[in-house]
């Protein structure tokens, strides 16, 4: 997965701290929204901690799902809060598995990460079987992730050298025309893109700023590599801008885009 010094995903534990505590919400959501039948093969590609992984299990009765990560530190976790799912270390560019192996293969929060989407895609494609389902989500990091969007448009604008690092800015894919054209140049028919909201609250706005003290992922580490003077200024100008509720609560909306289409 591409990355930037500012990340290290090899903590699961640390990541449920972060975002993870959202995942099974929008995995939820995006289970509903495909409809899928029960007795499938389903590949869960970047699994991360097993979020989407386990609302298969839960949800959808499966035949079989194998979760899939390039981190093993997140396989080995996702392993560890699953039953009934096969858990697998690997690349999401070069698939282990046999040619159309699978009814469903389905990538959550990670697709943005593959440093070659159009490569990535035409291997998942290989291993779908006809008439099978495509599907995956992002964050619409450049606008309604607002958790991430208040973080990084404050740093950018104390210092334009965090732009670079700004996720809106890093994953131009993550918005709905791209993902439609990926799916479709993938030779994936019957494309549908949809926004998946969920909410994300906070009861106060240091509560919010906490999230950002845990190292490991991009916005943390970026905060946490700032010095005293630089960071007060980064929260001061987070409380200035970050929208709070009569009684103090931070109240935002997190948005993936999602997609799918059929094998032909």
């Amino acid at each position: 997965m591409a990355g930037s010094p500012y990340e290290r995903w090899d903590a699961g534990s640390i990541y449920e701290q972060f975002m993870g505590r959202w995942s099974e919400a929008v995995a939820l959501r995006f289970v509903d929204w495909l409809q899928p039948g029960p007795g499938l093969c389903w590949l869960d590609i970047g699994c991360g901690t097993g979020a989407l992984t386990r609302t298969v299990v839960e949800q959808a009765s499966p035949r079989l799902i194998v979760g899939l990560d390039a981190s093993p530190g997140f396989v080995h976790f996702a392993s560890q809060h699953t039953q009934g799912a096969a858990f697998v270390a690997g690349d999401g560019g070069a698939l282990p598995f046999e040619d159309r192996a699978f009814d469903v293969v389905v990538s959550g929060l990670a697709l943005n990460f593959m440093p070659q989407t159009d490569r990535a895609l035409a291997d998942m494609r290989r291993i779908v079987k006809p008439n099978g389902t495509m599907a995956a989500y992002v964050w619409d990091y450049a606008d309604k992730m607002e958790f991430l969007r208040y973080f990084w448009d404050a740093a950018v604008d104390l210092n334009p050298d965090a732009r670079s690092l700004h996720e809106g800015t890093r994953f131009p894919i993550c918005r709905p025309e791209p993902l439609r054209h990926l799916w479709q140049k993938s030779g994936f028919g019957n494309v549908s893109v949809v926004p998946i909201d969920i909410p994300t609250v906070f009861p106060t706005f240091e509560a919010y700023w906490q999230s950002f003290m845990v190292g490991n992922f991009p916005a943390p580490m970026y905060a946490l590599s700032r010095d005293d003077d630089q960071r007060s200024r980064l929260r001061a100008r987070l409380r200035e801008s970050v929208p709070a509720a009569k009684d103090g609560s931070i109240q935002l909306i997190a948005r993936v885009w999602a997609v799918r289409g059929q094998r032909r």
